[in-house]
């Protein structure tokens, strides 16, 4: 990418600047880490706004009448608005490496291919279609059970979160939690409030830890804590389809 078209894509120069090196260390270690601010306030508020506007979105869900906790989330529909789609293929070149150094650990074959287009390809022709970026939306009292974002037999293992929200000012709890069941020992927990416009990278479905023999697969789930006073919305961004 030329220094000129860089200067067009601040979504990606955002990426970029995260130190990788200590993402990477942290994502070892709890299966999750803190990424550098990739939305501006504007953007988040220009997000936010889109939550409404019914034809940006393929289907919504009522996460009470489905026993997933409380609150409500959409689906984007594809093509996404410009920030979701560019902070998509800015991620995944920096995402594929720890998740292909995960499954050589684990002995799994990776499948992933060099680019985020190529490996959607490879999800459609496998009958997964339904894109799977989300806005979550959370008033007080909400929040989400622990659950893992799978919908198909083709899973890429990370995924990204971003609030939308100001914690302390727009929002009080609506933590990030994730939780690892640890082999032949007691599970653990982390929380983590994200801050506004920051990401937050973890694993989809499991991640690798040292054992006895070597490397084993730690099950991890995701959710979010109850909502205690405000309204919290966050973007959602997963790297593979629906089916």
């Amino acid at each position: 990418m030329t220094a000129a078209s860089r200067r067009t894509d601040p979504w990606r120069e955002r990426v970029d600047a995260g130190d990788w090196t200590a993402i990477t260390a942290e994502l070892d270690e709890f299966g999750g880490a803190l990424l550098p601010e990739l939305l501006t306030a504007g953007e988040t508020a220009r997000i936010r706004n889109l939550y409404p506007h019914d034809e940006l979105f393929r289907s919504t869900v009522d996460m009470g009448r489905h026993r997933f906790g409380q609150g409500q989330y959409r689906y984007l529909r594809a093509p996404y608005p410009e920030p979701v789609e560019r902070l998509k293929q800015a991620l995944y070149p920096h995402l594929l490496p720890i998740a292909r150094d995960w499954w050589a650990r684990l002995g799994r074959s990776a499948p992933w291919p060099d680019t985020l287009d190529e490996w959607l390809t490879m999800c459609h022709a496998a009958g997964q279609h339904k894109s799977t970026a989300i806005l979550l939306r959370y008033q007080t009292g909400d929040w989400n059970a622990l659950h893992r974002d799978l919908y198909g037999d083709l899973v890429f293992p990370l995924q990204v979160v971003i609030n939308l929200n100001e914690p302390g000012v727009d929002h009080t709890g609506g933590e990030f939690l994730l939780l690892e069941q640890r082999p032949r020992a007691q599970s653990r927990g982390t929380a983590t409030l994200l801050p506004r416009g920051h990401g937050y990278v973890f694993t989809t479905r499991d991640r690798p830890v040292r054992s006895a023999r070597g490397w084993s697969a730690a099950p991890v789930r995701h959710g979010v804590s109850v909502v205690r006073s405000g309204h919290r919305t966050t973007l959602a961004l997963v790297f593979h389809d629906a089916a």
